[in-house]
């Protein structure tokens, strides 16, 4: 498999914000959202094994593991790391961008489908036939670029009554939309969502990679 990067830190998206998590970013995406944060995921990175790619997971001694990109189901490889690390023990949290189909990902492992709205111009390429295949333990992601996006996003969960499926998460975009204008939002339609912040920029510096 194209690697990005492996590394070990604070999980700061989804309902396992706060956790400490293994991640594993496989290199390569197929859409090209205007916020995009991991625009170096795009190219480059370094053919790993699966057994090296394991190797590196069992050193760093965490049960949490969150296999990313880029987008990680360009690559068919990733179906069986998902699987072997799952037959190891691990949670493994698997994070797509909502442009692949999910229906092949091991049904043990909890997806995090990143619906992309029309703040990010790319939300013409998602496959909704997904909400089809969705778990109660998986999570929809939603990034909040403007009241549009988010009326947008609100649409999408009454019509596919996403909120009686799975976990629902709606995240300001960094930088571009304060936090409180979408908790505003949330609170004045009691919407049944979860306010998820990108703990890790609050944490860490932004710009760094490896966290």
């Amino acid at each position: 498999m194209k690697i990005c990067e492996i590394f070990t830190s604070i999980q700061g998206e989804s309902s396992y914000a706060g956790m400490p998590c293994t991640f594993i970013r496989l290199t390569g995406c197929n859409l090209r959202c205007s916020y995009c944060d991991t625009t170096y995921a795009y190219y480059g990175g370094k053919e790993l094994s699966e057994d090296e790619i394991i190797s590196e997971v069992r050193r760093a001694g965490i049960g949490l593991v969150e296999i990313t990109g880029g987008e990680p189901l360009l690559q068919s490889e990733s179906y069986h790391l998902i699987k072997r690390l799952l037959d190891e023990g691990y949670i493994v949290l698997v994070e797509t961008n909502g442009s692949k189909s999910i229906k092949e990902i091991d049904r043990r492992a909890v997806v995090i489908l990143d619906i992309k709205t029309p703040g990010s111009e790319m939300s013409g390429e998602m496959d909704f036939s997904n909400f089809n295949n969705i778990k109660n333990t998986d999570e929809i992601k939603f990034v909040i670029t403007s009241k549009m996006d988010y009326e947008w996003s609100k649409e999408i969960i009454y019509r596919h009554r996403l909120m009686d499926k799975c976990h629902l998460l709606l995240s300001p975009a960094f930088g571009i939309l304060p936090p409180e204008d979408l908790a505003k939002w949330m609170l004045e339609d009691r919407l049944r969502a979860r306010l998820n912040l990108q703990l890790h920029k609050y944490i860490f510096s932004p710009e760094r990679k490896g966290i």
